[in-house]
């Protein structure tokens, strides 16, 4: 079995593929609709999506016309960021199960802690009631799983203490030169599993010299070697593309980064998103 088939396990018992399809900033419409259909094809069951990317019935579409059945592709979506009151979460999460077509989803996320337009607000009333919401799709089995987005260790505390039911996963933004210890630290020690969006820094890893020299040393792209790292972390990863040739490439991870050379990469600093 190839590596990026096989499947981590949550705190619950579900399991979860290691490397899933990300879908943000693909558009709606044929982009979404064929590069779902193609990473099924080729052998991807995890599919992330989001309210947010306005290409949930696209994903939904393409997982119908697989002629997979339901049951063997993971589903991720995930609650707006802004919605912070309950009733609003349970409409929401009624509307993306139809846009879907599917009866439940395996994992339901709050995308974030607060509005992206209003980063560090504080509301952690809000999303205790969402999060009770969330609850309630779990018990009902319409989300297999439940948990959180770009959630600090502070921000999961409020959860904890004011539920019932500890999140599952904790989906972060992780990628070689983005240290994330704290936070990985923490959910370790909470059983709640990392998912790794943005795994290739939004494409600028690619270019990384360091990263490029260690890529040639095993005779691979910059885009594996960032995957592959992630996998000897024991995270999920969510690489995104529109080609078909790197949708297939991503899935080629039958390989081990040597220990010296995982160090090498732990020293890459800083966050590529942010550069000029």
């Amino acid at each position: 079995m190839k590596e990026f088939v096989k499947n981590y396990k949550l705190i619950n018992g579900v399991e979860i593929p290691k490397i899933g399809l990300g879908t943000w900033q693909i558009a709606p419409g044929k982009d979404a609709y064929n590069s779902v259909l193609m990473a099924l094809r080729h052998g991807y069951r995890h599919i992330d999506t989001a309210a947010a990317y306005q290409n949930e019935k696209s994903v939904g579409d393409a997982i119908k016309d697989s002629g997979i059945p339901r049951e063997e592709i993971f589903i991720t979506t995930k609650l707006p960021a802004e919605i912070k009151d309950y009733h609003t979460a349970k409409k929401t999460f009624a509307k993306s199960l139809d846009l879907l077509g599917v009866e439940y989803v395996d994992l339901y996320l709050i995308h974030a802690p607060w509005p992206w337009n209003e980063i560090g607000k504080d509301c952690r009333a809000g999303n205790v009631e969402v999060y009770k919401a969330m609850e309630e799709f779990y018990k009902e089995g319409k989300a297999k799983a439940i948990g959180v987005s770009n959630f600090s260790p502070e921000d999961i505390e409020n959860i904890i203490g004011n539920c019932e039911i500890m999140p599952m996963v904790n989906q972060i933004g992780y990628f070689i030169g983005l240290d994330q210890k704290s936070t990985i630290d923490y959910c370790n020690a909470k059983g709640i599993f990392i998912i790794a969006y943005s795994p290739l820094g939004i494409g600028y890893l690619l270019k990384n010299t360091v990263i490029l020299e260690v890529a040639e040393k095993y005779s691979v792209s910059a885009a594996q070697i960032c995957l592959r790292y992630l996998l000897q972390k024991g995270v999920a990863a969510l690489p995104k593309s529109t080609h078909e040739e790197r949708i297939i490439q991503n899935t080629e991870l039958d390989f081990e980064i040597a220990k010296e050379d995982m160090l090498i990469l732990d020293s890459v600093k800083g966050d590529p998103r942010r550069w000029s």
